[in-house]
């Protein structure tokens, strides 16, 4: 401090005596005035004190550059435990602002190389689309009704149809007009969402809980349809430790803010706990099983392990009822265009085939 007061007193005779006159008239009042100090300005001050400080010795410059990157740059010292530290490092999934609505890495899907039982995508129009419309349709109004956002699709057991349940309905979410749909692979012990779509996306959940990307860095968008999908990244065995920790409901909850409807493919419930604790973290669920292979007993052991209000229904996949939407479109022209003869005997409609012969 001696320095700082012996510097303030040197400023002070300075500007002192560069306020006297030099005019002969004026000397002697000059004599008898007591000199005013001109008090420095702050800057000056704290322009002195840093010129006389070894410890906060920083040029003008270089406190210019550090103020305007403080940010961005790298901060080490002995306060921080590993040395150093970036903005990064702040930026959770919880940390306010750090979704982004646009921005994803984006992938055209194309129908030649997709999963061919991905029929939102191969077969748009066929009569089994039109169940996943169905489907579509009744998550949309539990959503409106229920408030059920979140969604977890599981099954009993392998090859049942789950994925590509999943796949399908969040296909169809996506094109529905104001509706922004995730399907997020949870299935990590064998993740194939990627395969399905025919797109190499190499990081998905399984870094984004091991810490090694962002969330938003892991989702990617898929075009033409609109779809957003959350991969599962690479396999991993400590499956049920990572959904039931606190990281798995960060990225469930930063999901909600930037997705009106989550599908989540999760593991079969038959087989594993990681269905039961996605459950307990989403709105509701559904059951896929496949007929002539699930058996109703264990359909009915599974049931009871779901909170009712949590389950919205069952999926029969695999049957041996065949659709056809064109059916309907036949009936209807066929029975419009023989009301308009009149006086001819009503025929029967067997088929589609029988229409075409007749139109």
């Amino acid at each position: 401090m001696g320095r700082v007061f012996d510097a303030l007193k040197k400023s002070s005779t300075a500007d002192t005596n560069a306020t006297q006159p030099n005019s002969g008239d004026n000397e002697r009042q000059v004599e008898n005035a007591r000199p005013i100090p001109v008090l420095p300005s702050a800057r000056q001050i704290e322009e002195q004190i840093l010129a006389g400080s070894k410890i906060a010795h920083v040029s003008g410059e270089q406190a210019q550059v550090s103020a305007s990157s403080a940010h961005t740059a790298k901060v080490s010292g002995a306060a921080l435990t590993h040395g150093s530290a970036s903005r990064a490092a702040g930026a959770t999934l919880d940390a306010a602002g750090a979704t982004r609505s646009e921005g994803f890495k984006s992938y055209t899907v194309s129908p030649e190389r997709v999963e061919p039982h991905l029929i939102a995508i191969t077969q748009p129009r066929s009569g089994y689309c039109e169940k996943f419309r169905s489907l579509r349709t009744r998550i949309l109004q539990a959503g409106e009704r229920s408030q059920m956002r979140a969604l977890v699709v599981t099954s009993s057991g392998i090859a049942e149809g789950k994925t590509l349940t999943a796949l399908n309905l969040g296909w169809l979410l996506a094109q529905t007009e104001g509706v922004r749909a995730l399907v997020i692979d949870s299935d990590l012990r064998r993740p194939c969402a990627t395969e399905y779509f025919g797109i190499e996306a190499t990081e998905g959940l399984s870094e984004v809980l091991g810490g090694q990307v962002r969330l938003e860095d892991a989702i990617v968008r898929l075009d033409p349809g609109g779809l957003y999908l959350l991969p599962g990244g690479q396999p991993r065995d400590d499956v049920a430790e990572l959904l039931s920790g606190p990281s798995y409901l960060s990225v469930l909850t930063e999901a909600r803010r930037m997705f009106d409807y989550i599908i989540i493919d999760a593991p079969p419930l038959g087989i594993f706990t990681d269905a039961n604790v996605l459950m307990s973290r989403a709105d509701g669920a559904v059951l896929v099983v496949r007929a002539s292979k699930t058996r109703y007993s264990t359909v009915h052991k599974l049931l009871e392990q779901v909170q009712p209000e949590r389950l919205l229904g069952v999926i029969l996949n695999r049957t041996d009822e065949t659709t056809d939407s064109h059916s309907y479109y036949y009936q209807y022209r066929y029975t419009k265009d023989e009301r308009r003869v009149n006086g001819t005997k009503q025929k029967g409609l067997s088929g589609p085939h029988e229409e075409e012969a007749t139109a």
